[in-house]
């Protein structure tokens, strides 16, 4: 049985980050980020036979709708129970986390959507995917970007200090700017074509509480049931006011970071730790 205790012990000692996943608790509450990725789909622009790694598929209902264009696309994602819903979909699929793809050259495009803020090491990712790709090959991709829910990560980290949990730390997301991550992109190799902030405030038809269980469990896991309900409900109570309408809709604080970047022919200097 889970000890949040313990999970509190192992956040607090640093041992303890991310989120963990729910295949149909995300396909019940979160299929708005496939279904509002058109934009970023769009600017990959597959073609019929391209060989395409969709980073971070997830259950593989956008990885689907590319592969329907005719391109060859591959799919990675280091959660167990997505890549077996993706794999449902009878997709090709490895279960792997960015830092540690072994493609060599492999792709004319890396696309990602929704993901890359899930993996914080985003220089080890970065030379990950330029490996990966043929030389001149693409990468393009959107992801949380300066400002992302900042509504809700502000609620949250407030309330969850009170149990002795850093919420940021836990969560482990990173939301960077264009200019950072446009340096980030030229220091690993590649250059840059396109690459901007969207504000995209969302609606969450299944309600708050659903997203914050979906999309933070990863948080609130680390409380007991009577803690976490009482957790939940306080950052409701704060966030309503600004996004939550008279008829009980509410709205996330969405800022998307998007864009395209080509493989130079020349390698990568070496990741550096910090």
């Amino acid at each position: 049985m889970d000890n949040p205790d313990r999970k509190r012990e192992a956040a607090a000692a640093g041992a303890f980050r991310g989120q963990a996943w729910n295949s149909a608790a995300y396909a019940a509450t979160g299929r708005f980020v496939a279904d509002l990725a058109d934009g970023v789909v769009e600017l990959l622009a597959p073609q019929p036979g391209e060989a395409i790694l969709d980073l971070g598929c997830g259950d593989g209902a956008l990885t689907e709708k590319i592969a329907a264009t005719g391109a060859l696309v591959r799919g990675a994602d280091a959660s167990p129970g997505m890549v077996a819903a993706a794999r449902a979909r009878g997709l090709s699929v490895d279960e792997v986390s960015a830092e540690s793809l072994q493609y060599d050259g492999e792709f004319d495009a890396v696309f990602s959507n929704a993901a890359l803020h899930w993996m914080p090491n985003a220089e080890a990712v970065i030379a990950r995917v330029w490996h990966a790709l043929k030389p001149g090959g693409r990468f393009v991709a959107e992801m949380g970007g300066l400002g992302n829910i900042a509504a809700i990560r502000v609620a949250l980290q407030s309330v969850l200090a009170q149990h002795g949990i850093d919420a940021e730390a836990v969560a482990a997301s990173f939301y960077p700017s264009p200019a950072h991550y446009r340096r980030l992109l030229e220091a690993a190799g590649f250059t840059v074509r396109t690459v901007e902030l969207i504000p995209r405030p969302t609606a969450l038809p299944a309600g708050m509480e659903a997203w914050l269980n979906t999309f933070r469990n990863g948080v609130l896991d680390l409380l007991g049931p009577e803690d976490r309900a009482r957790a939940v409900a306080d950052t409701l109570a704060l966030l309503r006011p600004a996004l939550c309408d008279v008829d009980g809709n509410w709205t996330a604080d969405y800022v998307r970071l998007r864009f395209s970047a080509v493989r130079t022919i020349s390698p990568p200097p070496p990741v550096v730790s910090f």
